[in-house]
């Protein structure tokens, strides 16, 4: 590939030698066995998802949610395994960012590595704005009332109270109309500001910034409580759950839960951002791979069980609030549990803030490193053995947003890179299959023969879809949906050409297909901050990167 080409890629062998170079000069830690790396996957994934936005996924679906957990689950394990081959090819910190440059090239691990940083920060806010909901709930629990103009930002408080003006409240919606009542007035506007939610960042971005060593001590403690929890939860809700509330089981029908969708896929980000942390761990072509896995499973079964006893609880409609773990015991007069969940979920969502505090400065640090990126961001700390400056600047990147976002916005924004990552990684192992270049991979996904599977099960998808007589309503409704049937016709033939594996078909199918539900406002969010990351490259990473000199 020319030099100065967008589409130029950097080889494995160049990209483990670079890494082993930089190790030398920076001394990143190896520490990390394969159960740390599987505490931080759970840590991950099991977040703000859990403890939040559950509860709203529940309240559009219904307890009909269940399966949609449970399709991207699949749609997920699909796409860890290949990550895990990935992982186990190119153990680097990069992540899917380093995949994409040796599958596509440059321009396309720009665009997903500048999609990460958008990704992890996303997450961190939502996760961020969670954890403040439920310390509000557990100092109150003690009888200490923080002031409520400080735990709401001003769109959650302000839509609060014009609803009042027009229906009754209920849930969380009292409490925010009410901040907005009492919130001081500056210059004639309401101040309103989600200070622990910036508090609690700028405290994990510390301890991150010390070291890999005391951040995995940290993480794994508080995954111990945290699985503690969820099995509290779901063993002592189990004896309260009521038949009735499952029905109607799908009471807005598919749209209603497909609707969900950006939430669902939302809570189960972070298997991949282990994969950052490659060069901290002691054998990261052997456990990396294993970690993914496990962590997957584990939180799959998990999220589904904890779905059904929510939604067996109470009924869907009362749902949608930031702490629905707490909620639901508290509706039964179990206020006991609903506070030692409340205390818990504290210490535990820290879990997750702390490991995409952790995800996301190395991804700063592998494009920097790659010359995409000024040099101060693959700047190490001589004693801390950290990514310095990286770690400083996404804790400002997520401290100063959570404070002011509401949860719904930035819920929704998560998602398009995400897919796109995805989907991009799941093509390259396709390539590198192709290319011959997977055959030393000391972790391969299982083969089978996708020749004629691919094609076949589209005839078959893409008759029923026709047959149901919805088939030009939804493509009028969601016309992405042309290009995953084009998408998928084009992986029909290259598949019978190439006799592709259809496990990576069927990760680039659903993630593809996930994102034709998302909305507007999704797509246009990834937009705007794709542009932003072009000008950038345009304007310094294509002039600057390694491969160009």
């Amino acid at each position: 590939m020319p030099e100065n080409s967008i589409f130029r890629r950097k080889s494995i062998t160049n990209v483990l030698k670079q890494s082993e170079d930089s190790h030398g000069e920076s001394g990143l830690n190896k520490i990390l066995g394969v159960r740390d790396l599987t505490s931080f996957g759970i840590a991950a994934i099991i977040g703000a998802g859990i403890f939040s936005t559950i509860g709203r996924a529940s309240f559009d679906g219904g307890p009909a949610v269940t399966v949609l957990f449970l399709f991207v689950s699949i749609a997920c394990v699909f796409t860890a395994l290949c990550y895990a081959q990935f992982a186990s090819m190119v153990p680097v910190s990069g992540s899917a960012y380093t995949y994409g440059y040796v599958s596509f090239g440059e321009i396309f691990a720009w665009v997903i590595g500048w999609a990460l940083i958008l990704e992890y920060a996303v997450s961190n806010m939502v996760v961020a704005i969670s954890w403040s909901e439920y310390f509000v709930s557990m100092l109150k629990g003690f009888g200490i009332n923080f002031p409520d103009f400080l735990t709401f930002d001003y769109g959650t408080a302000h839509r609060a109270f014009l609803l009042s003006q027009t229906e009754k409240l209920t849930g969380g919606d009292i409490a925010a109309a009410q901040a907005y009542v009492n919130a001081p007035l500056i210059g004639g506007i309401h101040f309103l500001i989600d200070l622990p939610a910036g508090v609690i960042t700028m405290l994990v971005t510390a301890l991150v910034y010390v070291g890999i060593k005391e951040s995995r001590n940290v993480s794994n403690f508080l995954v111990t409580l945290k699985l503690v929890i969820i099995l509290l939860v779901i063993c002592v809700g189990a004896f309260y759950i009521k038949p009735d509330n499952w029905t109607p089981f799908a009471p807005n029908g598919s749209k209603g839960v497909l609707k969900g969708v950006a939430l669902v896929f939302f809570a189960f980000i972070g298997f991949d951002s282990i994969s950052t942390m490659a060069e901290e761990c002691k054998n990261p072509q052997r456990d990396l791979p294993r970690a993914m896995i496990y962590c997957l499973v584990i939180c799959a079964v998990l999220y589904v069980m904890i779905t059904l006893v929510l939604t067996g609880m109470v009924n869907y409609t009362e749902l949608k609030v930031d702490d629905p773990l707490a909620y639901v015991f508290q509706k039964v007069n179990l206020d006991f549990v609903a506070g030692v969940i409340s205390v818990s979920a504290v210490v535990a969502i820290t879990s997750a803030l702390l490991v995409y505090q952790m995800g996301q400065p190395r991804i700063w640090m592998s494009m920097s490193r790659d010359g995409l990126l000024w040099k101060r961001f693959s700047k190490i700390h001589p004693k801390y053995k950290t990514p310095s400056f990286s770690t400083i600047v996404t804790g400002f990147l997520v401290a100063i947003p959570s404070m002011f976002l509401d949860m719904g916005f930035v819920a929704d924004l998560t998602s398009v890179g995400t897919f796109f990552a995805f989907i991009v990684v799941c093509g390259g192992v396709l390539y590198l299959d192709y290319k011959g270049l997977s055959k030393d991979a000391k972790f391969k996904i299982p083969y089978l023969n996708g020749q004629y599977l691919v094609g076949g099960l589209l005839i078959l998808t893409l008759g029923y879809a026709i047959y149901d007589n919805d088939f030009v309503s939804e493509m009028q409704l969601k016309p992405l949906l042309a290009v995953f049937w084009l998408v998928w016709a084009i992986l029909s033939v290259l598949s019978f050409q190439h006799k592709f594996s259809i496990l990576p078909v069927l990760g680039i199918l659903t993630n593809l297909y996930l994102m034709t539900e998302l909305g507007v406002l999704n797509w246009t969010i990834f937009l705007i901050w794709l542009a932003i990351g072009l000008v950038i490259y345009f304007s310094y990473g294509y002039k600057h990167s390694k491969l160009a000199n």
